[in-house]
């Protein structure tokens, strides 16, 4: 049997195991929330791994490796900020988030939370934020395509589009039949291969080198990649790096706090507590991962400059130094499954997304136009629909990728980080946030984002995260200040969101809804909240 053939069965074997948990979720599926958002009763170990998977993508195994073999270690703050990033959302984000969207008309996505938080009865807010994710994502959706196929040029020196096609359609089959649900658990499926694939494929290909003490020197004297005499500040994090690009790569970690796919998962935790160790084991996962990708970096080194006669397949980035490595060092059933690590790590990511744009195509903008909802099974078919819609738009983005992988995700990570990412926060602790600085923290962030990203002589000085976080969150607050206050009873629902968050973190073992019962009952007895009309949660 051939190399190729080998990589076929294993991928078969991958995308039937995917397929049958998109059918097994499609049995477990009846209600439309549990489409969107399984119900509310993902367990930690379940929501830990699907945020990591969905959020690192194929810039975790081929983005970063890449960057770090060309640039060298001065690329590593971008893990660094991200792992930061990553524990504080966990930390500040998730827990207030999943007692808040109990409280706030039991918001399943991220606009209507942001609407429902607001009392937004013009539903600008809303619409806004729906169109910011539709345009970022297509973005991102569209990276996660250009992964796919170059997956497959690497892989099987095959078509590039054919590739692409292949696995934005195995992606949108299990996304489309099995929801939320299928997408997290083969998230777990997806985060476990890329995890043992990360630790794997180093450790074998260090073994392999004729000369192991030259690992530490190959990459800053010997030539490699595209370096003819190697890269003498290839170890040193700060040596030829400006302050400005170092903070923008720490800046990547203020990404979290308002990434749509990632924060969706908190909201589907069966309680704040659950948050805790989610937060252990997504930062466990993540740190071996990244460590992972850095030995790639460096194993790679040598590993391909000691011998002539193997080499890097994407000769410009040199994004497919993981998939490479993996095809030369196994028997090809082995390197076969262990290179469906990228498809678990393109697909876990791409479906996240699919699922959070039909989401706010259907919950978020076609809701708001149609007076009488259709029935539970009308709308999971319409979210179904805007799966495919979504991925074809992406996809004709896919075709002639103008940019790396890198570079799309950095564009579209900064784009909800500026957006929403003040916004969250703001949300979930400040008192004082009306609409209008809502609103307008929201589209400064967006503009400020996507103007700098777009401007090269500005996205070359400074990545386009900073500017973008601050000018929404200096947005957000004056405009908030020069207004007038949220309605008082906006202001009590936020007390009792805030009263739930402890009563919950109090009472670990407790249901949701019985906490927000007791908090409700107290509230009752005590007098301390006033019941209104236009209180939804009332």
């Amino acid at each position: 049997m051939t190399e190729s053939n080998w990589f076929i069965l294993a991928i078969i074997i991958y995308m039937l195991a995917m397929l049958a948990i998109g059918y097994w979720s499609y049995r477990q599926t009846d209600e439309y929330d549990e489409y969107m958002l399984a119900g509310r009763k993902l367990g930690p170990f379940t929501a830990a791994l699907s945020a990591g998977a969905s959020d690192m993508s194929g810039w975790l195994l081929m983005g970063l490796p890449g960057a770090l073999f060309v640039t060298g270690m001065s690329e590593l703050w971008i893990a660094i900020g991200l792992l930061i990033g990553c524990w504080a959302s966990w930390k500040l984000v998730a827990p207030r988030l999943r007692s808040y969207t109990e409280i706030a008309d039991n918001s399943i996505t991220l606009p209507s939370f942001f609407e429902n938080r607001l009392d937004d009865k013009t539903h600008v807010l809303r619409v806004a934020s729906a169109v910011i994710i539709l345009v970022f994502f297509t973005f991102y959706i569209s990276s996660g395509m250009v992964s796919g196929g170059r997956y497959f040029e690497s892989t099987f020196g095959g078509d590039y589009l054919t590739g692409m096609m292949l696995v934005a359609f195995v992606t949108v089959a299990y996304t489309f039949i099995g929801g939320f649900m299928a997408v997290a658990y083969t998230d777990v499926v997806q985060g476990t291969i890329m995890f043992l694939a990360l630790l794997i494929v180093p450790v074998v290909a260090y073994f392999t080198l004729s000369d192991t003490a030259s690992l530490t020197d190959w990459a800053t004297t010997q030539a490699y990649g595209p370096w003819d005499n190697g890269n003498p500040d290839y170890f040193n994090m700060i040596s030829g790096v400006s302050i400005a690009a170092i903070i923008g790569n720490l800046a990547w970690g203020l990404g979290y706090f308002g990434q749509p796919h990632i924060v969706v998962r908190y909201m589907a935790l069966t309680n704040t507590h659950e948050a805790k160790n989610g937060r252990r084991i997504g930062i466990f996962w993540m740190f071996l991962c990244i460590v992972g990708a850095t030995a790639v970096a460096i194993v790679g080194t040598a590993f391909f400059g000691a011998d002539p006669t193997i080499h890097v397949t994407d000769q410009e980035n040199f994004e497919t130094i993981f998939l490479d490595m993996g095809r030369i060092l196994f028997h090809p059933l082995v390197a076969g499954l262990i290179l469906t690590a990228v498809l678990a790590a393109i697909m876990s990511t791409l479906s996240s997304q699919l699922l959070v744009v039909s989401s706010a195509l259907i919950e978020d903008l076609f809701k708001l136009f149609k007076k009488e909802l259709p029935s539970n099974q009308t709308m999971i078919n319409l979210s179904r629909t805007a799966v495919v819609a979504v991925s074809l738009v992406a996809a004709a983005m896919a075709i002639n990728p103008s940019d790396s992988i890198l570079g799309l995700v950095a564009f579209a990570w900064a784009g909800f980080g500026s957006a929403f990412g003040p916004l969250m926060l703001a949300s979930l602790y400040w008192r004082r946030l009306n609409m209008p600085g809502a609103i307008s923290g929201m589209v400064v962030g967006a503009v400020v984002s996507f103007g700098w990203g777009m401007t090269p002589a500005l996205a070359d000085q400074m990545y386009e995260m900073v500017p973008g976080f601050i000018a929404a969150s200096l947005a957000l607050y004056v405009v908030s200040i020069m207004t007038q206050p949220p309605a008082d009873y906006v202001v009590e629902e936020f007390d009792t969101a805030t009263q739930l968050h402890e009563v919950a973190a109090d009472n670990p073992e407790m249901d949701m809804e019985e906490a927000a019962e007791i908090v409700l009952e107290e509230e009752n007895s005590t007098g301390t909240n006033v019941t209104t009309s236009e209180n939804p949660w009332k």
